[in-house]
């Protein structure tokens, strides 16, 4: 069955509604169901309300406590080291990235980190969160093990999500990836509508690159980006955020039965208070033209990281946000 469309206040309101039954209070009701609207709303279902199921479930089994709210664990200048309490992971992001926003408003420069916090689902929204308060961001997750040393047989890197953004008034970018040639949750996109990956996204039990998404979701052996390189930069990653953070690394994560009590960070710079006064829009506008210009060999120009999302998110403000129908239906039926 093709996507519904669904008013976006509906949809926000009625995943409030159903939050609420879970223990959230009215204000943290709203804002996760917002952040869950939100990537729907950009495009990024897998991320959003493909994922709202999955969260209710970890609320049923303790793995997620609704009521929990971050505590400071150390402040230091323009750094702060906060504890999750194993709180709604997205809300914990949101308030990690406000709190780095608000340090480098003061201070030119805010870095905030978080341990034992959960998913925090489509991690795009937390550099648009930094963009419209006109600070350039850069926010990554650990994750459990699901991706390969270089060269490995199993699992022991995790595919640790990074977000870049820098803000522009026409063209803002937003770089949102995990560290897997796909996410998980792209691949299970793929796996649902019964098709293979457009590329090789993974590994099969024999080593060989395979481009079958339940494969790879059995397996947990997804491709690193750059080969080599991706696998370096997801060690890296874990061990930046996993020692700041004072918190759990990907090894430490993958001792549990499931992926939570995870370790992020978020980083903002507002360039007023570090003496660049007048924003470069130009600079960015050369570096944007320059990019355009490029010959492709398709029929399409080149694409900048989020070129798109402001105009999508535009149409589905009128038209509607489009949603999978049965998982829609599940969730009214079932939540």
């Amino acid at each position: 069955m093709s996507e519904i469309r669904i008013p976006y206040q509906e949809l926000v309101d009625q995943l409030t509604s159903i939050l609420l039954k879970y223990d959230f209070c009215p204000e943290r009701a709203s804002l996760c169901a917002t952040l869950f609207s939100k990537a729907n709303l950009d495009g990024v279902p897998s991320h959003g309300l493909n994922r709202f199921p999955i969260f209710l479930e970890m609320i049923n089994q303790k793995l997620v406590d609704a009521q929990a709210e971050p505590e400071l664990a150390g402040s230091f200048g323009s750094f702060e080291r906060w504890d999750g309490n194993l709180g709604p992971g997205n809300i914990n992001a949101h308030q990690s990235m406000d709190r780095a926003i608000h340090l480098a408003k003061t201070k030119g420069i805010g870095c905030v980190t978080i341990k034992n916090t959960n998913h925090w689902m489509r991690g795009g929204n937390f550099g648009w969160q930094a963009i419209e308060k006109g600070c350039l961001g850069i926010c990554f997750t650990n994750t459990k093990p699901n991706m390969p040393a270089w060269g490995g047989k199993e699992p022991k890197l995790g595919n640790n999500p990074i977000i870049l953004a820098i803000p522009h008034k026409h063209n803002p970018l937003v770089l949102d990836m995990a560290l897997s040639q796909f996410s998980y949750g792209k691949i299970s996109t793929y796996l649902n509508k019964q098709e293979a990956m457009p590329y090789d996204a993974g590994f099969d039990l024999s080593g060989n690159l395979t481009k079958n998404p339940e494969t790879i979701l059995s397996n947990e052996m997804a491709l690193p980006i750059g080969l080599w390189k991706g696998a370096g930069l997801s060690l890296m990653l874990d061990m930046f955020v996993s020692v700041l953070s004072d918190g759990n690394s990907t090894f430490d994560i993958g001792k549990q039965k499931t992926e939570t009590a995870v370790s992020q960070f978020f980083m903002c710079f507002y360039l007023p208070k570090i003496g660049i006064t007048t924003y470069p829009d130009d600079k960015i506008d050369l570096i944007l033209q320059d990019l355009k210009s490029s010959a492709s060999f398709g029929k399409k120009s080149v694409r900048f990281p989020g070129e798109n999302t402001l105009s999508l998110r535009m149409n589905n403000q009128k038209y509607g946000v489009p949603v999978d129908p049965d998982i829609w239906e599940s969730i009214l039926k079932n939540y």
